[in-house]
């Protein structure tokens, strides 16, 4: 385990009492420098999280599985016009706004290689819980997130090997491929068993829904917090890293929609389309850079995967909240419509009965 060197002054009187006046952990002692051996509390603490985090997650992609209709599901299987739109969204538009930020930005090549990772991570698992908010097709966005985490075993050596040339060798960037497997079998496996519940007990299923999709918006914030929290050491970054964390899921949200909406798709699937866009798998991200890369090289971007999760959640509750708004609006101004036609009719009618001598035809009663 690394260790950390720990500079402190201690006061004259203490320095005369013990010479050495150093902590009794430390390993390493020089005058009044100490070398400690790293606190694991936050390693602990880390693993425990992740490990409740990963049950919760298990538990609410089981929930979104009980809102995919098992047919409509195997039409964009055999159809996948929404899930290859998806694809060039994914492995296209996000990898090359990634590299055309890092240049505009001329960011370090260490920097430039990190937000190119995160561009060639698959979608995230958060995206399917938004989706369900906004009334996106469930169906085409748990569809995408599998296809575009199967597909990610090929297709992000290759976009690293085509976008990091002019900053690294794309052999230096280690790939968890475990990492890719334990996700895709993280939501394969209970989204398979929501379909399942959602066949044989359809009304149980509506149920599961609903807890499940008011725990899943629970689980983001709560996942936001933590990682807060438990790197609140490494807030100290490139103002360039805050500025490219901010502008590239916002380019990624508006560009899949648009994309979406040029390829043809309904609005529903435009919406889910742009979300699967956007919100990346941002701990697979932070797998990969803690693989590849040094202590030092670490401290100068590490923060990035977690200030991208930041915003990209931000970014998506502003189109939750948006969505939500123009839907009331709609509702509201059809209701309205529906009132006043039906006040017309009714006044069209009485006058119809007047000139018929009060006969009204039995179609109007």
């Amino acid at each position: 385990m690394q260790a950390y060197l720990l500079s402190q002054q201690f006061n004259t009187r203490l320095l005369a009492e013990n010479s050495t006046a150093c902590p009794a952990n430390a390993t390493i002692c020089n005058g009044t420098s100490c070398v400690l051996s790293e606190d694991n509390f936050n390693e602990t603490l880390s693993t425990v999280l992740s490990t409740v985090l990963t049950i919760m997650l298990a538990l609410v992609m089981f929930s979104m599985g009980c809102n995919v209709e098992l047919k409509k599901f195997w039409c964009h299987i055999k159809r996948p016009w929404g899930i290859f739109v998806g694809f060039l969204c994914q492995f296209g538009i996000m990898p090359l706004t990634g590299f055309l930020l890092s240049l505009a930005f001329d960011v370090l090549p260490i920097q430039a290689v990190v937000v190119l990772i995160m561009g060639c991570c698959p979608g995230g698992t958060a995206s399917n819980i938004i989706a369900y908010w906004v009334d996106g097709d469930m169906d085409l966005s748990i569809s995408m997130t599998t296809c575009s985490t199967l597909l990610a075993m090929g297709m992000m050596p290759l976009c690293l090997f085509i976008y990091t040339k002019m900053w690294t060798s794309a052999s230096a960037i280690v790939l968890p491929y475990e990492s890719i497997g334990i996700s895709l079998v993280a939501l394969v496996v209970p989204v398979s068993l929501g379909i399942y519940v959602n066949h044989k007990w359809p009304r149980k299923a509506k149920i599961i829904l609903k807890v499940g999709s008011i725990v899943g918006a629970i689980l983001i914030v709560l996942i936001a917090v933590v990682g807060g929290i438990l790197y609140k050491g490494s807030w100290i970054i490139s103002p360039k890293l805050w500025i490219i964390g901010t502008i590239f899921p916002a380019a990624g949200y508006c560009l899949g929609f648009f994309l979406a909406r040029l390829a043809g798709l309904s609005w529903n699937r435009c919406r889910t389309v742009s979300l699967e866009t956007g919100m990346q798998n941002t701990q697979l991200c932070s797998t990969i850079v803690q693989l590849s890369f040094t202590p030092a090289q670490l401290e100068l971007m590490f923060t990035f995967p977690l200030i991208y999760s930041i915003f990209q959640l931000l970014f998506a509750l502003l189109i939750l909240g948006g969505y939500r708004i123009y839907r009331r609006h709609r509702v509201k101004t059809k209701t309205d419509i529906e009132k006043t036609e039906q006040k017309e009719d009714s006044k069209s009618t009485s006058s119809h009965a007047n000139v018929n001598g009060g006969f009204v035809p039995n179609e109007d009663k």
